[in-house]
């Protein structure tokens, strides 16, 4: 590809550091060009295979055709009119096929949005109204958003929370099952009722709000059980329960939305990330009675469900039929399982291979002793594979996670290639 001479990664991270807040982070030191499917361009002319999806999403490919048509065509029509000044028809459109999507036998709505923090302070808003109850539970290790509201509902400090407390009160913290770091189901389950019983009375609770798969937490996913236990409590108390799938959502797991996979239905859902292949659109789904609780003008915002996102959104949704990127995004799930399991054999420092569908990730050790998180592993890996062509994030609690959000479009070649990278990344660190 053609590019600028006088353009290069070093000049413009100069000119970024000049201009950019520091506290707007930056994974890697590229500036991309070009970027297709599962591929991208800097602007010195280098491949990558991309690996982190623009964090999950880009879960139909940089620039797919279809969503990149779609998108021309509104543009020819209206960019804007604020939706609740006049309507336009797609908003409702993409509605009714979310509403007709999410789990659960009862009627529903969705309102649209413009990010995943405003979602979830939605949901919060929706809950609070439906119940006039103001507490909410959330759970350790879980992202909701860089808003106060939603860093409040946020279980990790660093970087998100760091520095800008005080948070919005009435917000509690219940543990996260993860077997791993040895936390069991029966140990959440009873931190939530430790909160019932210390903190807060339950009848003052409006929901509890979690994700399906913990994104920048780990990829820990929540056990059956758990949320079986979960919804037991939330009926017996009145209480909501919320699906944070910002991250999940979009067939990252290998259902439009993880809970599905769940053996209840949420009462709300906050939607957003790849729902619109990369165009700013969010979404909160939830059961009609509870998301007709606010009053008329409590709900919306000025770009909230754009009719560009609202275009984008409808051609991502037909992307997903015509390519059948459901079962591909299981398919790559198991190539992806069975690529890290293989790299793990060779690595000791690998103490855990998990996920859901194409949310796969792996958990790093100082020699595989599950007591010793191993961050500086993990940065090492990141950085080498990039050198390398491939384009990785970390996350986790304690930084020592290498997660995988390839677009779901990837072919196998491409996929085996990435893992190659990532092979090779891990034996240039011996």
């Amino acid at each position: 590809m053609q590019r600028e001479p006088h353009l290069n990664n070093a000049a413009l991270m100069a000119r970024r550091s000049a201009a950019v807040p520091r506290g707007v982070g930056q994974a890697h030191e590229i500036f991309i060009a070009r970027g297709e499917n599962a591929e991208l361009w800097d602007v010195e002319g280098r491949r990558y295979i991309d690996f982190a999806g623009g964090i999950a999403v880009l879960n139909t490919g940089h620039c797919h055709p279809d969503v990149i048509a779609a998108v021309k065509a509104q543009l020819d029509l209206y960019t804007h009119t604020c939706f609740q000044v006049i309507a336009y028809e797609p908003y409702v459109e993409l509605a009714e096929r979310l509403n007709a999507l999410a789990p659960g036998n009862f009627a529903k709505k969705t309102l649209f949005l413009s990010t995943g923090a405003e979602a979830i302070e939605n949901t919060i808003k929706i809950a609070r109204a439906a119940t006039k109850r103001s507490g909410v539970i959330a759970f350790t290790g879980g992202y909701h958003g860089r808003t106060l509201l939603t860093l409040g509902l946020t279980g990790k400090v660093a970087p998100y929370k760091a520095g800008f407390g005080p948070f919005p009160g009435e917000v509690f913290h219940a543990l996260f099952p993860n077997e791993l770091h040895g936390v069991s189901v029966a140990d959440a389950l009873a931190s939530v009722e430790t909160i019932l019983k210390n903190d807060i009375e339950a009848d003052r609770v409006a929901a509890f709000i979690l994700e399906p798969v913990q994104g920048e937490g780990g990829f820990y996913v929540a056990p059956p059980a758990f949320v079986d236990g979960l919804k037991r409590i939330a009926d017996r108390h009145g209480i909501l329960l919320i699906a944070d799938e910002v991250q999940t959502g979009a067939g990252r797991t290998g259902t439009w939305f993880a809970c599905e996979q769940w053996n209840v239905a949420p009462d709300l859902i906050a939607t957003a990330k790849s729902l619109a292949g990369g165009f700013p659109i969010s979404g909160v789904v939830g059961r009609a009675d509870v998301m007709d609780a606010p009053a008329p003008g409590g709900l919306g915002g000025t770009y909230a469900g754009s009719p560009v996102g609202c275009a984008a959104a409808l051609a991502v949704l037909k992307v997903f039929e015509k390519e059948q990127l459901l079962e591909r995004s299981k398919a790559v799930g198991a190539r992806l399982t069975a690529g890290l399991q293989a790299i793990a054999r060779d690595n000791p420092a690998i103490g855990d291979v998990r996920g859901l569908g194409a949310m796969v990730a792996i958990e790093l050790f100082e020699g595989g002793n599950l007591a010793r998180p191993d961050a500086d592993l993990t940065r090492r890996v990141v950085a080498e594979a990039a050198r390398r062509g491939l384009i990785l994030l970390s996350c986790g609690v304690y930084g020592n996670v290498v997660r995988v959000l390839v677009p779901l479009t990837a072919s196998d070649a491409l996929l085996d290639e990435g893992l190659q990278i990532l092979a090779d990344s891990f034996r240039a660190q011996r």
